[in-house]
């Protein structure tokens, strides 16, 4: 027994002893460093599953040999792990944990606590006692609920101490922003302030979210000030009520019925995990942020989803009693109950953030291509290899197609695709020399195997991947060439059959069907469209050639030379019949010119 294979049989007898409850457990290197923090509902049973089962992932494998350490910290409940677990890993960002790549500082709107109290934003959360709303992951949407307040409620934005004191002294002079209406001069006693703090009230209410409950308020009072005659006020009030009314609509976009809920999805590829977070308040979503967790080793997504939720709701400072999530989570935080809807109004919330998710994976996708494009090649080519099958990357892709009309001049193409991109300079036509009449299957056969036949010869470099545009049939013959040529299992070989798109495997008569937004299938597209329009273009071609030839066939003494020579300096038949005589004379001489000129006049 080695001296890694002695420490984890070491570690093992420390699992042992481990407490069945739920709490922390961090995992040390030989030096002393933590490299590993984990949370469990049952510490015994999930470090075990460390030591007692094979690893998939290469990473996981790796982190359980560096081991030399246990330690755990035993905690009341779930949450508490949970909590504990968020803390140490901010503290610690051990190797092997998932790393959250977002560590921006949002804004906030403060209330600050003071008379006549400032409203503004700031980055700093300084606890004094005033009242903080946010974060806010977009600056611009902060600007425009605080250009909305500004609008609706006239607000100080000076630093005096308005103390009331301070004011019945006579300390202060109002300044420009009182002129210009932005400031009801509190500073002088203009504004009491029962009615600021009644404007301030409004403000955080629209913060909140309950928009109607201010609405309603507007309403009375502006009834109250009708009734009074006081009809100029109330007109103002009825702007504001416009203003609160439209930007309420705007906001509203759920079921007015949603209240309080917060919202996570969830969508991953090999390397991160996305998860997308809406906060809907009074049927409203007031808070939209994606995180990106990079995965380090093979944890599960119920878990890397745990992780995002704890770190969101501290950073959101959500206290929502309800979580919509899109799959079921064996966790239980305190006074809170996790929701997977199936259908309706919180169905299409989860929806909804779903697709946020998505599109901030495709834009971080993209920027990661833009930055390496062999990254996105690479990846493109390995999703092409998983969805077909096959046995290595199809660098270099050969797609074929047949063309006839009523069994007329048959031809076939060969299209080439490096690295999933035409490779027109390799592109081929080829003249059916073996089969009469239109046999699509016989054709398909002749020209695979003349192809192959070829590239064997001269030691050319093979695909690694055919693509037949065909079904069943048109496979079925380019796998006789493939077998005669000995090249069965060295290239793979699929057809599309065109009207459902479906994808055929040599010896399966069940066909596949991939994702119509996949990449696979529209790189597969390109490749068939590819192959049928070089085809057919090559197919007009060479009956153009037929008919033309045959006319200037009928001219006697016309022969193969002066016949080239003619097309070659009037291109088309027909400006060979609207050429003058000295013209013709130019190519062919005087005599065979006027055989031309004679046969066509």
């Amino acid at each position: 027994m080695n001296a890694s294979e002695k420490k984890i049989e070491e570690l093992k007898q420390v699992v042992l002893n481990l407490p069945e409850k739920p709490g922390v457990y961090q995992y040390f290197d030989a030096d002393g460093t933590i490299i590993y923090v984990g949370k469990a509902k049952n510490l015994k049973k999930r470090v075990s599953s460390y030591f007692t089962k094979y690893h998939d992932s290469a990473k996981t494998r790796i982190l359980v040999r560096k081991i030399n350490e246990i330690k755990h910290i035993v905690v009341d409940s779930e949450q508490d792990a949970l909590l504990l677990e968020n803390n140490l890993i901010k503290k610690y960002q051990p190797r092997y944990n998932a790393l959250l790549k977002d560590d921006k500082t949002f804004p906030w709107i403060c209330i600050k606590s003071e008379p006549y109290p400032r409203v503004f934003p700031t980055r700093m959360f300084i606890r004094d006692g005033s009242t903080y709303f946010g974060p806010y992951t977009s600056g611009r949407t902060m600007k425009v609920v605080l250009d909305f307040i500004k609008q609706l409620y006239p607000l100080r934005t000076c630093n005096l101490n308005l103390a009331k004191n301070h004011i019945a002294q006579g300390k202060y002079k109002v300044c420009l922003e009182y002129h210009i209406g932005n400031c009801l001069g509190p500073c002088v006693g203009e504004q009491n302030e029962e009615d600021y703090l009644q404007n301030i009230q409004h403000i955080k209410d629209i913060l909140k979210g309950n928009i109607g409950q201010v609405i309603k308020l507007v309403k009375t009072k502006m009834a109250a000030l009708s009734s009074d005659y006081k009809f100029e006020e109330a007109q103002q009030l009825k702007e504001k009520l416009g203003h609160l009314e439209n930007y309420q609509a705007k906001s509203t976009i759920v079921s007015p019925t949603i209240h309080n809920v917060d919202v996570f999805s969830f969508v991953e590829d090999e390397g991160s995990a996305y998860v997308n977070f809406l906060k809907v308040v009074n049927g409203g979503i007031i808070q939209v942020h994606t995180i990106e967790l990079k995965k380090r080793t093979d944890e599960e997504k119920e878990s890397l989803l745990l992780t995002a939720i704890t770190e969101i709701r501290q950073r959101m400072m959500s206290t929502s009693r309800e979580i919509l999530v899109p799959f079921p989570l064996d966790f239980e935080l305190e006074n809170v109950k996790f929701l997977v809807p199936q259908i309706g109004d919180k169905k299409k919330l989860l929806d909804l953030s779903m697709r946020n998710a998505f599109y901030y994976k495709q834009e971080k996708m993209k920027q990661e291509m833009n930055r390496s494009p062999q990254k996105k090649i690479d990846r493109v080519m390995e999703t092409m290899k998983n969805d077909l099958r096959l046995k290595e990357n199809p660098v270099h892709i050969e797609g074929f197609d047949n063309s006839n009309i009523q069994g007329t001049n048959p031809v076939a193409s060969c299209v080439v695709f490096k690295n999933g991109k035409p490779s027109k300079r390799e592109y081929r036509h080829f003249n059916i020399k073996t089969v009469v009449g239109a046999d699509d299957f016989a054709s398909m056969e002749e020209i695979i195997f003349r192809r192959y036949r070829r590239l064997l010869d001269e030691e050319e470099s093979l695909p690694q991947l055919i693509v037949i545009d065909g079904g069943k049939g048109q496979l079925g013959a380019a796998v006789n060439s493939l077998r005669k040529l000995d090249l069965i299992g060295k290239i793979s070989i699929i057809g599309i059959a065109k009207r459902l798109e479906e994808i055929y495997f040599p010896g399966d008569s069940v066909p596949i069907y991939l994702d119509k937004n996949s990449e696979s299938l529209k790189i597969i597209q390109h490749i068939r469209n590819e192959s049928h329009r070089f085809g057919v273009n090559f197919h007009r071609q060479k009956r153009s050639i037929n008919f033309i030839t045959s006319e200037l066939d009928t001219i006697k003494g016309i022969g193969p030379k002066a016949k080239e020579n003619l097309l070659t300096e009037f291109k088309s038949i027909e400006n060979i019949k609207k050429a003058p005589l000295p013209e013709l004379e130019k190519v062919l001489g005087k005599a065979k010119a006027l055989l031309v000129f004679e046969y066509f006049k």
